[in-house]
């Protein structure tokens, strides 16, 4: 089954990277915002970029967070997972610094972002599964994340049931 998915990560650093992963063709695309409309959405303010999250999330039915370097202490990346969590969206994490970016680098490994959470008395990084491909080259890895991402999907859709 085809899902609609709202992608969280660090604009700057990773855009290219999940690019790669939301082109892989396994769930419905979305359309992500260039960076000039993400430039004068961020001019017009928090609200304006509530506004944006609030309209985009809507209608999916899962958070799939790509994880850089930095994202997990990205302010707008935090909002994303709270408001998905809280509206019943079901949550994934996919590590995704072994995918190259424009100009052929790989980054360091980024911080689960999950932790930052809490549910039912216990960390929401204990409920919400976050995948590492165990591969080191950028072929290695997105070839790993496409034969995986529709059962990481629907995986992660069934764990969100009990805390529905």
């Amino acid at each position: 089954m085809a899902r609609k998915a709202f992608y969280s990560f660090h604009y700057i650093p990773d855009n290219w990277r999940a690019s790669k992963v939301r082109n892989m063709g396994v769930i419905e695309k979305n359309p992500l915002a260039s960076s000039n409309k993400w430039e004068e959405i961020k001019q017009e303010g928090d609200d304006a970029i509530r506004q944006w999250i609030n309209a985009n999330q809507k209608g999916k039915s899962i958070v799939i967070v790509l994880i850089g370097a930095k994202t997990a202490e990205r302010k707008w990346v935090k909002y994303e997972i709270e408001k998905g969590w809280n509206d019943g969206r079901a949550l994934l994490g996919i590590h995704i610094h072994n995918l190259e970016d424009r100009l052929g680098n790989q980054s360091s490994k980024g911080s689960n972002p999950f932790g930052a959470f809490s549910v039912d008395g216990k960390k929401l990084s204990s409920v919400v599964k976050t995948y590492d491909p165990p591969r080191s080259t950028s072929s290695g890895v997105y070839n790993y994340i496409s034969a995986n991402l529709a059962d990481w999907i629907e995986e992660a859709v069934e764990i969100r049931k009990p805390y529905s």
